[in-house]
């Protein structure tokens, strides 16, 4: 392991002082993605704010982009109600500002790089630190690419997470794992986002073969979706990623958004704390 490059990371997460650290403190931690304006932005940071209460750790805002690629049909749907009322990057900003005013949990931008580039590479990280931003995942930004952005986060202390997919080879399991901070985004299984009834069995084995090349935790997402999948994570990653089933309940409980969500996170949390206590 090249030891100088994982060395980077210590600043991130091997300060207790640092919302990632704490954000992974207990023993399975739970990672929210939310899309950002759907149904509005004002909505969005209810939901937020009740995903937090109901025991989320990390929250991902997604910002919406016009050509989800890596996004099944759910998050589709939702980055199109949002970009209909014309949601954009720095809306996604003055939202974890307003956030960051209410809560102490870890916030990710989660973004595609096109948004990003347009309002600009550096000013996005000087913004993002301004409004308590604690990191960000560019879907679509590969290491080999991503020298400038890490540099440029750096100086901001933001942590950069980047995606590991089980068809990755080990060499580029090492450029990811050194290119990460603050955690390593494990994908379940190859293909788009999206609910699915049972847990890919290669992530059990991508998580321990990411392990080798950084103590960086590992968090896995793509598909997680059921209290079982949730505690069923937890045996083997740090953290368990829910995505597509959070934006389907906001989706399917116009109203109610924000309790659905809340509902959601506490039957997951909660039924795995049952069976660790069990």
């Amino acid at each position: 392991m090249n030891r100088e490059n994982n060395s980077r990371s210590a600043p991130i997460t091997g300060s207790p002082d640092h919302r990632i650290t704490r954000s992974f403190s207990r023993p399975q931690a739970l990672v929210a993605y939310v899309t950002c304006g759907d149904p509005n932005i004002n909505t969005t940071r209810d939901i937020v704010l009740s995903a937090i209460s109901a025991g989320a750790d990390i929250v991902e805002l997604g910002v919406p982009f016009s050509d989800p690629v890596a996004d099944g049909p759910v998050i589709q749907r939702a980055s199109e109600r949002a970009l209909q009322h014309h949601t954009s990057l720095h809306d996604v900003l003055d939202l974890a500002r307003d956030i960051r005013k209410q809560s102490d949990a870890g916030l990710i931008v989660f973004s595609y790089l096109n948004p990003i580039l347009r309002y600009g590479l550096k000013r996005f990280c000087e913004q993002a630190a301004v409004a308590g931003v604690d990191g960000a995942l560019i879907t679509d930004l590969t290491v080999e690419e991503a020298d400038e952005y890490r540099s440029l986060m750096a100086a901001q202390k933001l942590a950069t997470i980047f995606l590991a997919a089980p068809t990755s080879t080990d060499e580029r399991l090492k450029r990811i794992a050194q290119a990460s901070s603050g955690f390593v985004y494990a994908v379940s299984r190859t293909g788009v986002t999206g609910t699915q009834q049972q847990l890919a069995s290669d992530a059990k084995d991508l998580v321990r073969r990411i392990r080798r090349y950084t103590k960086l935790p590992v968090a896995v997402g793509f598909g997680i979706s059921t209290a079982q999948q949730f505690a069923q994570v937890g045996k083997f990653a740090d953290a368990a990623v829910v995505g597509s089933a959070i934006v389907q309940a906001v989706e399917q409980n116009p109203g109610r958004e924000a309790q659905a969500v809340a509902e959601l996170i506490s039957s997951l949390k909660g039924s795995s704390a049952a069976r660790a206590n069990g």
